[in-house]
């Protein structure tokens, strides 16, 4: 589809870089961020969620090789999360296409604000041994819908929950980016049967933007203390949620 570099495509570049610096940093809200910008611009959820996954392809690989360059995977969680997270995105993907959603999103974020307010609780709470990381899975699984429907939620349903678990937040943020590469492949393929391809304008300048900030984004997360990274992560997740709490009951 033929366009033009004109001002909204830059702006939706600097959407697609800052909304990567957050994600590549913090484990979270590309999809929020880069859908909450293509819906003001009245573009269908669906077509919005469909767009964001597919430039999603590209800037969640390359984040997710800074972060294995960087070490900052757990392999034994990845697998576990790519798998069930995969099928939670074909389930959540088919039915956007095919259904209203608005009603779903209020209670996800007011979900994500009480996790969000425990991962600040584990952050000031005095050290103590962190509990075993258990239901991988389901995880996965849940965060995999809740990222196809609102066109972002991945990392803010996974990345919240492994971190108020006990999981170190540098590994963890690293660990739910590269699987989120698995994830978003599963969620755009699904989009695509479901709704025939939607390439445009919005998903090259977002996939542009969020390739740029990649690796600053990694290089960032794999130096910040575990302590500050934590509270930045939680205060993020609160931001967030409230946010959408308001977007949905204005």
């Amino acid at each position: 589809m033929p366009f033009a570099i004109d001002e909204l495509f830059l702006w939706l570049v600097l959407v697609g870089f800052l909304a990567q610096m957050i994600d590549g940093a913090l484990g979270m809200a590309y999809g929020v961020v880069s859908t909450s910008a293509m819906l003001a611009l009245g573009i269908p959820p669906a077509i919005a969620s469909a767009n964001v996954h597919t430039a999603e392809i590209f800037t969640t690989a390359a984040s997710g090789t800074s972060h294995a360059i960087a070490r900052n995977v757990d392999w034994s969680i990845f697998w576990r999360l790519a798998l069930f997270g995969s099928i939670g995105a074909v389930i959540g993907a088919t039915f956007l296409s095919h259904a209203d959603t608005s009603f779903i999103r209020p209670f996800i974020a007011a979900y994500l604000l009480l996790m969000g307010l425990i991962v600040i609780w584990k952050a000031l709470r005095p050290p103590s041994a962190p509990p075993q990381i258990r239901k991988v899975g389901l995880l996965g699984f849940c965060g995999g819908i809740a990222d196809a429907i609102g066109g972002g939620g991945w990392g803010p349903v996974v990345t919240s929950n492994l971190i108020a678990r006990g999981g170190e937040a540098r590994k963890m943020v690293g660990t739910v980016n590269i699987a989120e590469f698995v994830v978003t492949v599963s969620a755009s393929a699904a989009f695509l049967v479901a709704l025939g391809p939607n390439f445009g304008k919005a998903a090259l300048a977002l996939l542009i933007g969020g390739l740029a900030a990649a690796p600053i984004a990694a290089w960032t997360a794999s130096r910040v203390p575990r302590k500050a990274l934590t509270l930045i992560v939680g205060a993020a997740i609160c931001l967030v949620s409230v946010y959408n709490l308001w977007r949905a009951f204005s």
